[in-house]
């Protein structure tokens, strides 16, 4: 039963993940509920093991409809990639207990500014372009990829949110670009758990096929609404972080 308890959880994360991050807002609770004898370094490398697949499926949904700038975010998926490794690193150095606490605060803030500037992320239009642009993208990736790596709650949220405050992006394409980024560093995590023995396969398959299922129906829901659908579910998802983020930091 508890296998098909955290199928269907993992075929939502997918669904909700596609659309614009927060998947493993899901995810984890589920894989905590389903399996609490389990330690949790091997739920969070199960965890990345299926959402990188689902993360795939979107990204590939996304870039066959949406116009991406490769060469601004090949270079940023390289840089989140890195720095999510060097994340991973740094944790294991510096505890993590500031930002946890930090973190509802600035979720609210990023509520808050979306809510309030009604007209964000509703035109593309791009602030930057050519090399200006791939910098900007690589300090975001490197970034948002340190962020994952160290900490990781919210990651596709506030890729999105930067994309759309920072380079003028709608938020349809904040969240196709979103996707490429978050391959890389999911990927990171991925091998770095899977290094250190993290990883079951025997549950891992069958959980990224529910998880690609969910992405599938997520994208091609994202790209049939478009911008203003994105935006709500972004609002939904932000706000759901908040709170489970704000538990986790306070209400214990």
């Amino acid at each position: 039963m508890d296998i098909v308890w955290v199928a269907l959880a993992s075929t939502l994360a997918g669904f909700i993940d596609a659309i614009v991050g927060g998947g493993g807002l899901i995810m984890v609770p589920s894989l905590f509920a389903a399996f609490p004898n389990s330690a949790p370094a091997a739920l969070f490398g199960l965890n990345k093991s299926v959402s990188v697949w689902g993360t795939s499926m979107a990204a590939w949904q996304y870039q066959r409809r949406v116009a991406v700038a490769w060469t601004a975010w090949l270079p940023a998926a390289l840089a989140g990639f890195a720095f999510a490794f060097l994340g991973a690193w740094a944790v294991t150095q510096i505890p993590a207990d500031f930002l946890r606490r930090a973190l509802p605060l600035i979720l609210l803030g990023v509520l808050v500014y979306t809510v309030v500037k009604k007209d964000l992320g509703q035109q593309h239009q791009p602030r930057f372009s050519g090399r200006r642009e791939t910098a900007v993208a690589f300090l975001i990736g490197a970034t948002i990829g340190f962020y994952d790596g160290f900490f990781g709650p919210g990651t596709g949220s506030f890729l999105v949110f930067l994309f759309v405050r920072v380079l003028g992006y709608d938020f349809l394409r904040a969240s196709a670009s979103a996707k490429l980024i978050n391959v890389s560093t999911n990927l990171a995590a991925l091998l770095l758990f899977a290094s250190q023995g993290l990883v079951d396969g025997s549950l891992a398959l069958p959980l990224a096929a529910c998880n690609v299922l969910g992405s599938f129906a997520g994208s091609r829901l994202a790209l049939r609404h478009g911008t203003g659908f994105v935006r709500w579910v972004f609002i939904a998802v932000v706000s759901a972080l908040i709170l489970k983020t704000g538990f986790d930091a306070y209400g214990a």
